[in-house]
């Protein structure tokens, strides 16, 4: 399999920062929107049981509603594309069955086959169900999506602004959300930065890294 270079990959890397402005007139070309969802898709997850859902925003005039409630911050309104990223209410036993069905189709295999998988996959969700700790497990398994698509993003040449500060609530309510399973918790703004955005230019802030890495 071809692969792009190391150093591609860290100049991309490097490039990439929190977008404060994008420029509102450019839109992110649709082949790139879909390979971004597809990429999405393919986010990694405890179990495979991928206990989320991704509202992709291009309607301008919903994107206009979200400063607001997004610590007026403007990205979500002049960015080409906005993410909303929603964990799955009330994940259980049903959802591991959703995920077992898929599995068996997807390598062509029996659901009996699987029975062992199901029963390690339920029963830790029905832990986290008893003690109350399934939906912080998948608001942790969100952040694995958010960090995915913000590389692929990246290696697309496209930028990006992950954005903890909204009102997840609210955004549940314009997305039509409240009533349904699932809850927003994060949000990624995407497009292309404006020329006038002087954070571009700014180096990262990084600690060096024999500070935050050991070999052992």
């Amino acid at each position: 399999m071809s692969t792009i270079s190391s150093t591609d990959l860290l100049e991309q890397l490097k490039w990439r920062y929190a977008v404060k402005e994008f420029d509102s007139r450019r839109a992110i070309p649709e082949e790139l929107v879909s390979a971004l969802e597809d990429s999405l898709v393919l986010t990694p997850s405890s179990f495979g049981l991928q206990p989320w859902k991704f509202y992709l925003i291009e309607d301008q005039a919903i994107k206009d509603q979200l400063p607001e409630i997004s610590w007026n911050q403007p990205q979500p309104k002049d960015c080409s594309h906005m993410v909303a990223l929603a964990i799955k209410r009330n994940f259980a036993e049903v959802d591991v069955n959703h995920f077992i069905d898929c599995l068996a189709t997807s390598r062509n295999v029996s659901v009996e086959s699987l029975e062992g998988y199901k029963k390690f996959a339920g029963g830790f969700v029905a832990r986290g169900v008893s003690e109350g700790w399934i939906e912080h497990w998948s608001t942790h398994q969100v952040y694995i999506a958010i960090g995915q698509l913000m590389s692929s993003a990246a290696l697309l040449g496209i930028d990006a602004c992950p954005m903890e500060g909204i009102q997840a609530d609210k955004y549940d309510e314009i997305l039509g959300l409240n009533g349904t399973d699932y809850h927003v918790v994060l949000g990624c703004a995407l497009g292309y930065r404006a020329e006038s955005d002087k954070y571009a230019a700014m180096n990262k802030a990084r600690f060096r890294k024999e500070e935050m890495i050991e070999r052992r």
